[in-house]
């Protein structure tokens, strides 16, 4: 194990850990509403994505291949979401 994996786990948590963030960009609590990433296939809860919050953003990645599913950036006056690692997202009306 290198150093590396060691800081990516102290950066590490779970979708939980966000799930305002995510209620406010997805428009209700995404934590217990599946997605699946476009990587692997693997559907899960959106709490049991892996959330690295340590940068300008936050990334969530796949709990199983460890593909990047989300990425999301808040400016002063605008957020950025890049979905493109999941396949869907469902999402509650």
């Amino acid at each position: 194990m290198d150093e590396s994996d060691d800081l990516g786990r102290a950066l590490m948590l779970d979708g939980n850990a966000v799930a305002g963030l995510l209620e406010e960009v997805f428009g209700g609590d995404m934590t217990a509403q599946p997605s699946q990433c476009a990587s692997c296939g693997h559907v899960g809860d959106g709490g049991t994505l892996l959330a690295f919050v340590g940068g300008p953003g936050t990334v969530l990645r796949c709990s199983v291949c460890k593909e990047v599913v989300v990425r999301i950036v808040r400016t002063g006056t605008t957020t950025y979401v890049d979905a493109r690692g999941a396949a869907f997202f469902r999402l509650p009306r």
